[in-house]
């Protein structure tokens, strides 16, 4: 496949890496300073978006209305999700959105809410989520974390929402601790825990690079072809 990049910083090169072992050639590379319309598309069968949050939208009107599948790696951009769907059904074309689109990170995902959906019989324990990255990430909490929070939530009568702080400072019992730390060097950390005075279950996902996102992008971005719709990564892996 002829696919192009949006977005060029550690996971566009890891991502680039990955289309190559796989045999795809890179139709362009795009940064934040090219004019997407002096571009010429016509060869380019998808998109794989990995920018910053301030760009995604833009990024992917563009793509919808030029009929390029689109893969979106980026986050911090969901509160205009319900309006890029509905441009994707109108322009009949494709987009994968995911939070996280490691492999590892996804089957992560199904084994927390079924742990969740246990845990709603077990009420005098209480529950928390952290998320830990690189100090280079300019969301928080991260969409990963967000999504694991969502799972709980949806399980666990307790919760209404999730609050982005530490147990300790939670404004509102029926509220989840979804706590952020950022740290020099770390890929993705994610952990969530039940606990009360006689033990605790905890259960991690840690990734120990990039190539896990990366690898999930280009697989998601080889399922779309010839797709209409929008999906996700769970659509992708059939979980």
């Amino acid at each position: 496949m002829n696919i192009a990049i949006f977005g060029y910083g550690k996971m566009g090169k890891e991502i680039e890496k990955v289309l190559l072992e796989r045999g795809h050639t890179i139709s362009h590379i795009i940064s934040s300073k090219d004019n997407l319309e002096l571009i010429d598309f016509s060869n380019t069968q998808g998109v794989i978006e990995f920018s910053t949050p301030e760009a995604a939208k833009k990024n992917i009107v563009f793509c919808l209305n030029n009929n390029l599948p689109v893969v979106i790696g980026t986050t911090g951009w969901y509160d205009d999700l319900d309006e890029l769907s509905n441009l994707c059904d109108s322009k009949q074309t494709a987009m994968i959105h995911a939070t996280n689109f490691s492999l590892g990170v996804n089957l992560f995902f199904k084994l927390n809410e079924q742990l969740a959906k246990l845990m709603n019989k077990h009420p005098s324990y209480t529950c928390s989520v952290t998320e830990i990255h690189h100090t280079e990430k300019k969301d928080a909490p991260s969409g990963t974390g967000i999504t694991i929070a969502e799972g709980i939530i949806t399980e666990l009568d307790q919760f209404t929402d999730w609050e982005n702080v530490n147990q300790s400072h939670l404004t509102n019992p029926n509220y989840l601790s979804l706590a952020s730390e950022r740290l020099p060097n770390v890929p993705g950390t994610h952990d969530v825990k039940y606990e009360n005075e006689i033990d605790k279950i905890e259960i991690s996902h840690t990734a120990h690079n990039r190539k896990g996102f990366a690898l999930g992008s280009v697989i998601a971005v080889e399922w779309i072809v010839d797709k209409k719709g929008v999906f996700t990564m769970s659509d992708v892996l059939g979980l």
